[in-house]
Order: structure tokens, then sequence, then C-alpha cells
């Protein structure tokens, strides 16, 4: 008998081998790129399993090409990636990895707060290039987090960490969720430094455009760790440029890999290549969860973690 076979899209911070059971063939593309579209469509055509990350699109064309597929395990939370409506259709199960990377995302949302308001991009470039001359009263000076107001759009998991975090600084915090906290106007024009962890949906896609940006209080920071789409961010460009915002943080983008050339020029702005759940520890548990639903299905078994239903 013939045993399934899963594909897996990227390098993981495991050995796949550690959870997929010997009766599992492994294809892994082993490599921190992206396999070209028609790889990807090829090597998933007799696989039973795909194990994909958020950058690859698992639409009708890739699936239709795959006709033993059982499961999508996607490693990421978000699955906005997977065609949902074909998955169904076809009956098969698509899985993500929630919760393991709550921490992670967090923790990476803090540095950034703090990368942010106290100057840490400009100090480093101001170091290195020796530009430097010493300490002085009013060098690069940014403001305190004592008593500002945290407004978090999202207020899940990843929000609700956040939050317990801001305590330590002392923090006043909003939030804005589905069945809770303040407006999403409230928000925006109560916040000092406005975070982003909401999901990214047809809804919310640039939930922040220009009319949210400047109803922002000004000189008021922005941080995503969440989705880049949520935020238009040639609008953003555009509040950053007239001064309206006192600065940006991001770790996702509207179009990954690429980032829009006005966020590149800025010294305000600190860009970070999607690190958010860059621990060896989250990305190893994010690994041998998505490696799990895979064992689970191909057994017969029904996922712990479907988004889906088949």
């Amino acid at each position: 008998m013939e045993r399934p076979r899963v594909f897996i899209t990227r390098r993981l911070a495991l050995e796949p081998r550690s959870v997929l059971g010997p009766g599992i063939e492994i294809d892994l593309h082993d490599s921190e790129a992206a396999p070209p579209r028609e790889e990807l469509i090829r090597r998933a055509r007799d696989v039973s399993a795909l194990v994909p990350i958020l950058a690859d699109r698992i639409d009708a064309e890739v699936i239709e090409a795959a006709p033993r597929l059982r499961i999508i395990a996607n490693h990421a939370v978000g699955y906005d990636n997977v065609d949902l409506a074909t998955c169904n259709r076809r009956g098969i199960w698509v899985t993500n990895t929630p919760g393991v990377l709550t921490d992670s995302t967090a923790d990476m949302t803090w540095a950034l707060i703090l990368a942010l308001t106290r100057r840490l991009r400009e100090g480093e470039l101001l170091l290195r290039g020796g530009g430097w001359k010493g300490w002085a009263p009013t060098l690069l000076l940014g403001p305190e987090l004592r008593g500002k107001r945290l407004g978090i759009l999202g207020y899940g998991r990843i929000g609700r960490a956040v939050a317990r975090r801001a305590e330590g600084f002392d923090l006043r915090v909003s939030f804005t969720a589905r069945g809770g906290g303040v407006s999403l106007e409230e928000l925006l024009e109560q916040s000092d430094i406005l975070i982003i962890h909401c999901p990214l949906t047809p809804q919310t896609h640039h939930l922040i455009g220009a009319a949210e940006l400047l109803r922002m209080k000004r000189g008021a920071l922005l941080v995503n760790t969440a989705r880049g789409p949520i935020v238009d961010e040639a609008a953003l460009v555009a509040a950053l440029e007239s001064g309206h915002l006192g600065g940006a943080a991001l770790d996702v983008f509207e179009h990954e890999p690429a980032v829009h050339p006005g966020l590149l020029q800025r010294d305000d702005v600190v860009l970070l290549p999607h690190l958010a759940s860059a621990t060896r520890e989250t990305r190893a548990e994010m690994g041998r969860l998505a490696l799990s639903q895979v064992e689970l299905v191909l057994r017969g078994e029904r996922p712990l973690h479907a988004v889906n239903e088949v």
C-alpha cells in the first residue's frame, strides 16, 4: 500500500520526522525561500497533506491539482491564504496553530513600542554612522510611557497578553473588540499608542485608512504586529509625511515581502521582517502543532485545530 505523502513548503524549526510517524512520506522544500508557483503545484499533486506558511497562496488551482489532499495544516494562526470554500467543497480539513505564539508576539509588540518611543533605531544609526558627539540634554528625546493611553485594536489572546505587560509600564489601556471595549472611533481618538492585534478578514482589510489615521491624536504612534493589509500603507505614509502621526513600527506589511518605499525612507519608522513569533521555542511549537494535525487526519482522526468543518 502506498504511503501517504506530506509536502512541507519551508524548512521548519524542528525535524518533521520527530512528529510524523514512519508511515508518512515527507517531501520538504528545505529552504527559507518560497517554492516557485509551478513547483508548488507540481509537488502538491500526489500529496495527502500540505503544510504551507501564510505567504503561500493555496487557492483553487493548487487544491484542485491535488486529488488526494485531505488536510492543509497552515503553519500560522491566520489562514486567509487558503481557499476555504474549495476545501469545504472537497472535504479537506484546514487547520492553524492558535495559542502558541501569544507570548512571543506580545513580547515583540513591546519591543517595537519601546524601540519607537525611545528612538532606538535613530540612536543606533547615529552611533554607527559616527554622528554621535556625546551626551546632550535634548538628544533624541521621546515620550515617557507612564500615564499614556495604550489602545489595543483586537482583544484576543495576544491583545490581552500585551495589556498584562502594560501594567508594568503604568499605562492606561483601552481596547476594542467584538462584544466589548470602546468603539473604534473612541479608540482612535483616545490612544497615544495604537497597537493592532485583530485578524485579517474582508471586514478588517484597510480598517486603518486615511480617515482613521487622521482621527488619531496628532503625534500618536502606530504599531502593527498582526497582519499588514489591516493598515493602508499609502495612507500611513501620507499621515507620517504630513506630521500628523509621530511614528510607526511595523512587523507586517501589506504586500509582503515588499515594503512601501515611503516607509523605508523614514527615520521615525521601525521595520522588522515579520519576526513576532521568531523565538526558537515558538517556531518549533508551531511546526509541531501543524504536523500533529497532519498525523491525526492521516490516521483517520479529527484534527484538534480545524478552522472548517468537513
